[in-house]
């Protein structure tokens, strides 16, 4: 357990110290955001906030993590080394996204193809590993049967090895694209999507050390009343890093942010809580953890979908919250409330996860 708080209290004093020197940097390189024209007025002021701060809270995390790694002896695991590739792989990704928008001053970065290549490579290689590594107990990270809040009866490689590895890897890449896409959706409003991370991924610490105090022993021992993963503690250490990367982070990020995280922050923080609902068996689960990401995600879809049948709007813009500031909310007063909800799903998230254990458990 003193893993998790130095992993946390590592990433927060790094990311807290290291964001207004990031922040100095930028401004020296003259590498700020370029709002797009079709938003909301409001966000003109906003032309030339530095950004790419994600950069700071992958860095933060990895030191976080490798602090408290180094400081108490524990030896890397696979799921957490795995967990790390996949969020620094999709943030490097993101960053060449935000490069090419600063470079070129324009709001598109990589087109559409070569970013879904970028985010390919990560994702399979993300997804094949994670069924390589067994343990002692013979455990891999991940598994070929779809979770909920443990793994579920539906598996993937009812057809063999093969096959379930194909449709392995295809789902575990609908979830890492989803999410990433999710958190950058999100990305709209000062603090939105930071303070949102913090609280998700903060309700996964929770669930990870929870996990690991209910870890079966082997898989002969394994039951309703334990969970089949193979390093929760090193998830929960993973977790508290990016938690407290994220809250170090928010100080400069609040509005009026000082800094944006860009995609090099919002597709690594996607990615890292795909990876983090692969490799804790909760993959549903993490669609009510996460609900307010789902919910920007819905409003996206609908307005879309929508407006191509109808030809009319369902929202006077989308995403949601872009919504709301158009219909004359203050932007501090819908990045507040967001977090409320965003608090509440995930009440809901982990209050599902507690009552199954409590249910299987008599």
């Amino acid at each position: 357990m003193i893993a998790v708080l130095l992993s946390g209290g590592l990433a927060m004093l790094i990311a807290l110290l290291g964001t207004p020197l990031f922040i100095r940097f930028l401004v020296r390189r003259q590498y700020g955001q370029f709002i797009r024209q079709d938003g909301p007025t409001a966000h003109y002021t906003k032309r030339g906030t530095p950004t790419m701060g994600g950069v700071v809270i992958i860095g933060a995390t990895l030191l976080g993590w490798g602090g408290s790694s180094l400081i108490t002896g524990n030896v890397p695991s696979a799921s957490a080394l795995l967990l790390l590739f996949l969020m620094a792989g999709l943030g490097l990704v993101g960053f060449l996204d935000d490069f090419i928008k600063i470079s070129r001053q324009r709001s598109l970065g990589l087109s559409a193809r070569w970013k879904v290549v970028g985010q390919g490579l990560v994702g399979v290689t993300f997804a094949v590993a994670a069924l390589q590594f067994p343990s002692e107990n013979f455990r891999t990270p991940a598994s070929t049967r779809i979770s909920f809040i443990r793994d579920t009866e539906i598996d993937l490689a009812f057809a063999g090895v093969t096959i379930g590895l194909v449709l392995f890897v295809i789902w575990a890449n609908f979830l890492i694209t989803a999410w990433s896409n999710a958190v950058n959706l999100t990305d709209g409003l000062d603090g939105l999507a930071t303070g949102t991370s913090l609280i998700v991924f903060g309700a996964y610490v929770l669930v990870c050390v929870w996990q690991f105090n209910q870890h079966c022993e082997s898989l002969a021992s394994a039951g309703p009343r334990c969970y089949e993963v193979r390093d929760p503690l090193e998830l929960a250490v993973v977790a508290a890093a990016i938690t407290g990367a994220c809250f170090g982070f928010l100080w400069w990020n609040a509005s009026p942010a000082k800094i944006f995280m860009g995609d090099t922050g919002s597709l690594a923080l996607g990615g890292a809580l795909a990876g983090l609902s692969i490799l804790s068996r909760t993959e549903v689960l993490a669609a009510v953890i996460g609900g307010l990401f789902v919910l920007v995600v819905l409003s996206d879809v609908i307005q879309i979908g929508f407006f191509k049948m109808t030809g009319r709007r369902v929202f006077k813009m989308a995403p949601l919250h872009h919504h709301f500031e158009l219909s004359g909310w203050g932007e501090v007063t819908i990045v507040i409330r967001f977090w409320i909800i965003a608090g509440l799903f995930v009440a809901a998230g982990v209050g599902i996860f507690y009552a199954e254990w409590v249910a299987v458990a008599r």
